[in-house]
């Protein structure tokens, strides 16, 4: 797997890989205010835990989530739709600030709180159809830091001349942006860790058509 370092440039810096759209700014939240409103939404957000079925067996997933957004903005995904808890005060400052550094519009979030290590994300893709043909999604950690992996599918995963994966180690306050064909040719997620880490709450902003 290949992994890479990031600078301290305080600006957007551009994430190479084939078929993808991505950028990260690191350290876009400086540590104290990171810190300040991952506290806060631990205390504040509509956290779930829903459970999944695959293959006949239902288990939990293995973290907690929040969806938040506008009224309209129903997201379906693994099977199931999920209806939006009203944006926070503190959801809709973090809103309006990265759609400013994004230059995009936003109308959802979802927020995932990994409580330790053993809190993971499969791999997926952001593809679903009410997120549009090319969607636009910025997504803020906060917390711990973890490794967010990219992997190949579709046609770019059967051209063996291309890399198995990328690893990123997240940090808080930093904000990866995604977009164009990045979620048709890419998946992503993070995995378990045996290391012993905190929590860590992901926001990923994007915006849900009708």
């Amino acid at each position: 797997m290949r992994q890479t370092r990031f600078n301290t440039s305080g600006a957007w810096q551009r994430i190479d890989l084939p078929k993808a759209d991505i950028q990260l700014w690191h350290h876009w939240l400086d540590d104290g205010e990171a810190e300040a409103i991952c506290a806060d939404l631990m205390q504040t957000l509509d956290w779930q835990q829903p459970s999944l079925t695959i293959a006949g067996r239902t288990h939990k997933i293995p973290r907690l989530k929040a969806w938040h957004g506008d009224p309209a903005a129903h997201y379906r995904y693994s099977g199931q739709s999920f209806s939006p808890s009203p944006w926070t005060d503190t959801l809709r400052q973090l809103k309006a600030r990265v759609e400013e550094a994004c230059a995009a519009q936003f109308n959802s979030v979802l927020a995932n709180w990994y409580r330790s290590g053993q809190d993971s994300m499969g791999f997926h893709a952001d593809n679903e159809r009410e997120l549009g043909v090319e969607p636009v999604i910025a997504s803020l950690s906060l917390g711990a830091t973890r490794r967010f992996v990219f992997q190949p599918s579709g046609e770019l995963k059967a051209q063996a001349n291309y890399l198995k994966s990328l690893g990123l180690e997240l940090e808080s306050g930093d904000l990866l942006l995604m977009r164009g064909s990045t979620q048709r040719y890419w998946k992503h997620g993070i995995p378990k860790t045996q290391k012993l880490v905190g929590d860590r709450i992901n926001l990923t902003f994007r915006y849900i058509f009708r």
